[in-house]
């Protein structure tokens, strides 16, 4: 293949992965990103254990590595606080020694995890990693190539195949994928860094708030490196809008007010802006291929419908998005009826966790049923644990698939 026959838009999750896996299978590739990293990106920031597990698919070095770093934190378990104040905790791992044991999970800032994967990029001379490139249109030639231009103008580069992993607000997404805004399955988020808050978890567990005057949306806390701490909201933008909510008013009236959160915070000192963004969630099965591309990640409206989650889910997909790269080549078909393999690739491994997800997420409109869950999932294991699998890299399909795990969510095994 010539230099230019892959090209990928964007060097966050989904596409670094993509191009370390397409390096990995000897393919060449161009990646593009219009940032120099390191550089932020606004997110919750969590790794879960399914991040780890694509990790150790790209090398399997790379966890015990990023394990090392001192950038990260790693996290046993999740916090949920039902919004009758009930707490819930669910470890990762049934049982767990923090001390000796490997975590299932780490938290992480995207400046720095986002780095670690650029910094494999460029140990492989497979990828032509170019920095600060401003895409600023495409346009479809006639032999189905695909041509990028810069913002005066200035041809780019031209390409066969085109994998787009350049986030929520990709233009790509929207106008060639037909991803529009849709506020009933997408979610507005606000994020801060403070430092000082007490009461954290001491073997950091994510914390999940389901309060209840600010249902549909939640409030997270996920403890960090150095005393920090990532500190947000997230609701529907249907809801936001419908509801007329101020969601920066209301993050800080619920972290001083709150009973649960306002001595936790009483003496907190806040990092920087309150700073916002869009999440396109994977509540509703979109196409993620056409004629010559891929979409990957959040251009691929792939986050997690209740935890929010994204950068797994952009991983997985662009690891799917190398294999179906090498298989156009080989087979050199670029039609969209070929490349729709990618997306039941990606579908296949995430939709029925997807679907789970959004069920959990329609809880959020019925606070006594959320408090009926938080409750049995107290007393039932089998719940808990299901609960506990969404934000690790144990697939559901086949626990889904079989009677007897309804019959022990009923009895409460």
């Amino acid at each position: 293949m010539p230099d230019t026959a892959i090209c990928i838009l964007g060097a966050g999750p989904g596409g670094a992965t993509a191009a370390l896996h397409l390096a990995n299978a000897g393919h060449r590739c161009l990646l593009l990103d219009r940032a120099t990293f390191p550089r932020d990106k606004v997110c919750g920031d969590a790794l879960s254990g399914k991040v780890i597990n694509e990790l150790r698919r790209i090398g399997e070095e790379l966890p015990d590595r990023l394990a090392a770093e001192p950038i990260q934190l790693p996290s046993w378990g999740i916090d949920f606080y039902a919004p009758n104040g009930r707490r819930l905790a669910v470890p990762f791992k049934p049982k767990y020694n923090a001390a000796t044991d490997r975590s299932a999970g780490h938290i992480s800032k995207r400046i720095h995890f986002d780095n670690f994967l650029i910094e494999e990029v460029r140990r492989r001379p497979e990828i032509d990693f170019r920095e600060n490139v401003d895409v600023a249109r495409h346009e479809q030639l006639p032999d189905g190539r695909w041509r990028l231009l810069g913002q005066s103008g200035e041809e780019l580069a031209v390409v066969k195949l085109l994998l787009v992993a350049n986030g929520a607000q990709s233009s790509f997404a929207r106008l060639v994928g037909g991803h529009e805004l849709e506020p009933a399955h997408h979610c507005a988020g606000l994020r801060a860094y403070y430092r000082g808050v007490t009461g954290l978890h001491p073997d950091n567990f994510i914390e999940l708030h389901f309060i209840k005057d600010f249902l549909p949306g939640y409030l997270w806390v996920f403890p960090l490196p150095n005393g920090e701490a990532n500190v947000g909201v997230g609701m529907l933008t249907e809801a936001v809008s419908k509801k007329k909510v101020k969601l920066r008013e209301r993050l800080e009236e619920m972290l001083h007010t709150h009973p649960a959160l306002k001595e936790r915070f009483a003496t907190a000192e806040r990092l920087g802006p309150v700073r916002g963004f869009g999440l396109p969630l994977g509540s509703k099965r979109r196409p993620l291929s056409g004629a010559g591309y891929l979409l990957l990640g959040d251009a691929g409206s792939l986050i997690d419908p209740f935890s929010g989650e994204g950068i797994s889910h952009a991983m997985v997909s662009g690891r799917h998005a190398a294999d179906w790269a090498g298989r156009a080549f080989e087979a050199q078909n670029f039609t969209p009826e070929f490349l729709k393999g990618y997306d039941g690739a990606v579908y296949n491994r995430l939709w029925q966790e997807l679907r789970l997800s959004r069920g959990m997420q329609r809880l959020l409109n019925y606070p006594w049923l959320f408090n009926f869950v938080a409750n049995r999932a107290a007393n039932n294991p089998t719940l808990a644990e299901t609960i506990s699998n969404m934000f690790l890299d144990l697939d559901l399909r086949e626990r889904l698939r079989k009677p007897s795990f309804y019959v022990k969510l009923l009895l409460g095994k």
